[in-house]
């Protein structure tokens, strides 16, 4: 199968590019000693998970127990389900996962940290748990004050074992400030490698201090005391990685292919691909980008969109006649690749091998 008889919309995976990224981020965490645990949420594909492990990867973050569950079937045996278990019946499905893999959740209230003791007892299972420190996103997590108290009802409930604290910062939070991800990460890191500390000297052990994301990783994973990073976006990078420096042009490892169906204007090219296909959950000025995907090998914009059309802005000089097909770079790659079932791995020669995105949709 050639890149040239596959049907637009489509996202294509440059192969090289990928597998680079892949190498690249674990020799920079083996560099410092530190743990690579990619978060699978960028590409929900079991191929590529399976080459993060071959690389060296611990083992596997997702953001919700059915997404791991789809990998703890094909086999995976370490995962970090990074997200706050509330409620009877995921604390249930928790613990049925505890017993077939080394399976570690996040808490980050004592209602959190009952339900899952009780389900834990119901089964007969242990769980790994990690309390999640707010470093300033303020989307959840503990003050660092909080901590201690949580660490200590983790200890003293029944079939769960603390294994450490966790947070996620990344760079566009309040108060970030146009720094750059490398300096974020950083001081993300000395936060949490502050609050281990104050942890331990309170007499509480800690193993695992985790931490990073795509932009703020190299600089995370280079502070002294850090066991982890959980990275998602770097396999594939996009236009937001791009904007914060993360990643370069010749990096970026995902495309979507399009046609263009319309000509409304000279300075306007609408393609067969809208929000069903492309993300829409950020908004591109807020971050200092013109739109919505940027064309990889044209100065094209994709600037606004409807279900099923993207509109393109076009610079000055561009052309692009009815019928060309064209590669969009989209600005947010993780739920981009969600809108999709299957992506297609391209190698140096042009063929293209299928990939299913089997953990697409999983939202529980």
């Amino acid at each position: 199968m050639n890149i040239t008889t596959l049907s637009t919309p489509v996202l294509v995976i440059d192969e090289v590019r990928l597998r680079a990224n892949i190498e690249r981020w674990q020799a920079l965490a083996n560099h410092y000693g530190v743990a690579l645990r990619p978060h699978i949420k960028t590409h929900k594909s079991l191929e590529i998970a399976r080459m993060q492990l071959a690389a060296g990867a611990s083992g596997i973050t997702s953001a919700k127990l059915s997404e791991a569950e789809v990998f703890i079937d094909a086999g995976f045996t370490d995962c970090f389900v990074a997200y706050p278990i509330i409620g009877a019946d995921k604390c249930a499905h928790a613990a049925q996962l505890a017993l077939r893999c080394h399976l570690i959740v996040g808490v980050d209230s004592l209602v959190g940290i009952a339900q899952l003791s009780t389900a834990m007892q119901a089964a007969g299972a242990t769980i790994g748990v990690r309390v999640e420190i707010d470093t300033g996103l303020h989307r959840c997590g503990v003050a660092p004050a909080a901590a201690a108290e949580l660490c200590r009802a983790v200890l003293a409930a029944p079939g769960l074992a603390l294994d450490g604290i966790f947070t996620y910062r990344g760079a566009w939070f309040a108060g970030a400030n146009g720094r750059s991800g490398y300096d974020l990460g950083i001081e993300e890191s000395q936060m949490m490698v502050a609050v281990a500390n104050d942890l331990r000297a309170s007499g509480i052990a800690i193993n695992a201090i985790s931490v990073g994301s795509t932009p703020a990783g190299a600089g995370a994973v280079s502070v002294p005391g850090i066991t982890e990073i959980r990275p998602g976006t770097y396999v594939f990078g996009d236009d937001m990685q791009l904007r914060n420096g993360a990643c370069t042009v010749d990096q970026v490892g995902l495309s979507i292919w399009c046609t263009v169906i319309s000509r409304p204007d000279a300075q306007t090219a609408t393609i067969d691909a809208g929000a069903k296909t492309f993300s829409g959950d950020v908004v591109p000025d807020r971050m200092g980008l013109l739109g919505y995907a940027t064309a990889v090998d044209y100065a094209a914009t994709l600037v606004r969109m409807s279900e099923e059309h993207g509109v393109l802005q076009l610079a000055p000089g561009v052309d692009l006649p009815i019928g060309t097909r064209i590669a969009m770079r989209p600005i947010h790659v993780c739920t981009t690749v969600n809108l999709s079932d299957v992506m297609y791995l391209r190698a140096s020669d042009g063929d293209c091998t299928l990939i299913q995105v089997v953990a697409r949709g999983k939202r529980s």
